[in-house]
């Protein structure tokens, strides 16, 4: 908007506004703004309303608006016109929950679920996906998007695993980092970056029962030792948002928690980005957690403790204004929030170019071959073999022909692709794309041409004279998901009915069963759906639902060489049918070019390297099962099951063999300051070249306070081709190597330490040499 288009809208000269001088500092800028808007304008900037069913005239000409999350496609341009002709014309802030890729775009790419691109563990490849996402979310119009999340996986009940990078701080900094760094480009001034958002902070998925929200039974010590790691590391890398969890933690609600927003955040952290609460926060500690007796209370407690942006509680606007007369809430501490929202906004040269809509740019860079070509790459990259009898690759001699489909003089061969996962969209894309009952403008999700399921993937790239043939075999829920059916819940988000497990079929198992028995291979691809992922949707059991237990005891009584293939939102539970398959893949929701990539796996035209972020239960009672527990339980198994996870953090398995030796610790004594340098041999007998991601874990021998048996604290990953051994470096500094105190500080303790490095967490994997550290 330039002076004269506000001058007509208000009436009178505004040639001197520094607010609109581009070559005034940000900081002038901002003080002139806020010189000049009214209480209710600065209440309406610290508002971030839904507008997917909201009336924008409501929400941005009454209410004030600073900024909007949902607003459907068609209208954002009238959004951010609305905003242009307001009084002093600030403009719109707009966000959306692109998770994994521009998730309610249709077409847009659709990158695997954070679970899945932490499988590749290769932080410049997810630097480059966000990178990607960002280019196509800000052609539409949007400056935010509500990425990357940072919470550690714990419960594996808890319904959001799949929006996670696992469950170890530092692969989860490293990786979240990673995408800050690629939403937020080379800085906020270039039309292509967006604000990251760093969420939930902090605590949020310490669950009771694995139940979303519940209350966070954490001490500050806890929530220092695992939980804050990873979002320290975000706002070292620059990251500009942060969200707050839904949930409580010793009594008190994030929203309110004045030790982590304020002692923790911004004094020890320094971090002067923006707090925008979850949904409906401010709303929730009325009627939910009820810990405030009105709107007018709970927006004095947010506003007081720090935060910014109240998303989704329009009642804060008159809320806050009463807390303010009622001297609940100085206006100086509404000013400070206001100075944070508008920073960000002179930051993205809003003022200038409110970004809006670029069909042109759209048509460009959404779902363009470049980045097709990248969710390919992060596709296979996310996939992780989990057994293997040697059944793979297929016929072990084929070879790409050029096209991308699989030649060779191979004999010809039948595969059945068999389950209610090999031919669904929907479970490749996972949560937060599309179909998913989130935003109503895309109920039939993205176009189906752009996803390639399993049964496409291997129609496309399996030698032309092969036969592919396809049964359903079973169904995993009894009615079809349907977010029209869904209710609203008190803060007006959809709530799923309770899921139902569908019964056994016998008509689709004796077609699955015979289909195997026709079949050369049987490729048997299982899972979860939607129904069972996301916010309050959390499950009771990790075991495959429906009728997919029947089906794989079916086929495997076939006798036809089973591949398991699971395409699934978080670690199942798995039967010893599973288990016993000639190979098993998981693939946790591997994206639009998620079916091609599993397909490519199976034909050995692409090498597995995925390594899981998490570990697997063997049953849900079995839980927690992640790797880093803290030593000195009484006992190393239960009375009928053993502690020992089914697939552990860190496994994965090749096409070849890697074996590792030589590990060498070039110093014995190290300065607290200092860093420890070490060296490992990784040798190739095997006939495939391999991709290897070498993690290298510490173990603190004895310490002053309980401590985990290891933690991870470097990876690297080498390229070894067959027959050939290379030498891998790995420096870890010694500040990296620290404990929380029973007074709530992370130090280094000097004394005798443990470098254990190997292709896994597994202690039997690793190779260990000591070292000292010295004060």
């Amino acid at each position: 908007m330039t002076t004269d288009d506000l001058e007509s809208i208000v009436g009178q000269p505004v040639r001197t506004a520094v607010y609109l001088d581009p070559e005034a500092s940000v900081e002038a800028r901002i003080e002139d703004l806020l010189s000049r808007m009214t209480l209710p304008e600065k209440v309406g900037q610290l508002l971030t309303l839904d507008a997917q069913h909201g009336d924008l005239e409501d929400i941005v000409s009454a209410k004030l608006a600073g900024s909007v999350l949902h607003v459907t496609p068609a209208l954002m341009p009238e959004a951010m016109e609305l905003a242009g002709r307001s009084r002093l014309g600030i403009p719109l802030l707009t966000g959306d929950d692109g998770i994994h890729g521009h998730s309610f775009w249709p077409g847009a790419t659709i990158f695997p679920t954070q679970l899945g691109m932490a499988c590749s563990w290769d932080p410049a490849l997810l630097q480059q996906v966000a990178r990607v996402a960002a280019t196509e979310i800000a052609s539409t119009g949007i400056h935010w998007t509500f990425s990357p999340v940072l919470c550690i996986t714990r419960d594996l009940r808890w319904g959001r695993i799949n929006e996670t990078f696992g469950e170890d701080p530092f692969l989860i900094g490293e990786l979240g980092a990673a995408m800050v760094r690629g939403y937020q480009g080379e800085g906020l001034s270039d039309p292509t970056a967006v604000l990251a958002c760093a969420k939930h902070f902090a605590g949020y998925s310490e669950t009771l029962g694995g139940r979303d929200a519940s209350e966070a039974d954490l001490s500050p010590r806890k929530l220092r030792s695992w939980f804050l790691p990873p979002f320290e590391q975000a706002a070292r890398a620059g990251c500009r948002t942060f969200m707050l969890g839904y949930q409580s933690i010793d009594g008190v609600p994030i929203t309110g928690h004045q030790w982590l927003l304020n002692d923790v955040l911004k004094g020890e952290w320094g971090f002067t980005g923006t707090l925008v609460t979850d949904w409906d926060n401010v709303g929730r500690m009325v009627y939910d957690q009820r810990t405030c007796a009105d709107h007018v209370e709970a927006a004095a407690v947010a506003v007081n403790a720090g935060n910014d942006l109240i998303m989704a509680t329009p009642a804060f606007f008159e809320g806050a204004q009463e807390a303010v007369a009622r001297g609940l809430v100085e206006e100086k501490q509404v000013d400070d929030a206001v100075r944070r929202v508008l920073r960000l906004k002179f930051e993205l040269g809003l003022f200038e170019d409110p970004r809006i809509p670029d069909p042109d740019r759209q048509a460009q860079v959404i779902g363009c071959r470049a980045h097709a070509d990248l969710n390919l790459e992060t596709a296979r990259r996310s996939l992780v073999l989990l057994r293997n009898d040697g059944i793979l690759p297929l016929e072990g001699r084929l070879t790409s022909d050029g096209t991308g489909r699989a030649g060779g003089e191979g004999t010809l061969r039948t595969i059945a692709v068999i389950g209610p996962n090999a031919d669904s969209p929907q479970a490749m894309l996972g949560d937060w794309a599309g179909a998913t009952g989130q935003v109503p403008w895309m109920p039939e999700g993205h176009p189906r041409e752009s996803v390639e399921t399993v049964l496409d993937g291997l129609r496309a790239v399996a030698p032309s004279d092969w036969t592919i043939t396809h049964a359903r075999g079973a169904d995993i829920e009894s009615l079809a998901f349907d977010p029209t059916q869904w209710s609203l819940g008190p803060d007006g988000q959809p709530q799923p009915p309770v899921f139902t497990p569908a019964p056994v079929d016998q008509a689709q198992l004796r077609a699955a069963t015979a289909a195997a028995e026709a079949a050369d291979y049987a490729v048997v691809v299982v899972g979860d759906t939607i129904a069972l992922a996301g916010e309050v949707r959390s499950t009771a059991t990790l075991e495959l639902q429906g009728g997919q237990l029947a089906l794989l005891e079916a086929v495997a009584a076939t006798g036809t060489p089973m591949i398991v293939v699971l395409a699934q939102s978080k670690p199942s539970s798995l039967p010893d049918s599973a288990l016993n398959a000639a190979a098993l893949i998981e693939a946790f929701n591997p994206g639009m070019r998620g079916g091609r990539a599993i397909a490519e796996l199976l034909l050995g035209l692409i090498e597995p390297s995925g390594r899981l972020p998490v570990s697997f239960a063997r049953h849900v009672g079995q839980q927690p099962v992640f790797y880093n527990q803290v030593r000195g339980q009484h006992g190393d198994r239960y009375a009928d099951l053993t502690q020992d996870p089914l697939f552990a953090f860190g496994e994965g398995l090749s096409y070849t063999t890697v074996t590792y030796s030589g590990l060498t610790v070039h110093e014995d004594d190290v300065p607290v300051d200092g860093t420890v340098h070490a060296t490992v041999r990784l040798t190739n007998s095997g006939s495939r070249p391999a991709l290897e991601t070498v993690q290298a874990y510490i173990s603190d021998l004895t310490t002053s306070v309980t401590w985990a048996e290891q933690e991870l604290k470097a990876f690297t990953q080498a390229e070894v081709l067959p027959g050939e051994t290379v030498a891998v470096d790995i420096s870890i500094p010694a500040a990296q190597c620290s404990l929380v105190t029973a007074d709530n500080r992370r130090v280094v303790e000097p004394g005798e330490f443990a470098l254990r490095v190997g292709p896994s967490s597994r202690r039997e994997q690793q190779l260990s040499e000591r070292f000292r550290i010295r004060a």
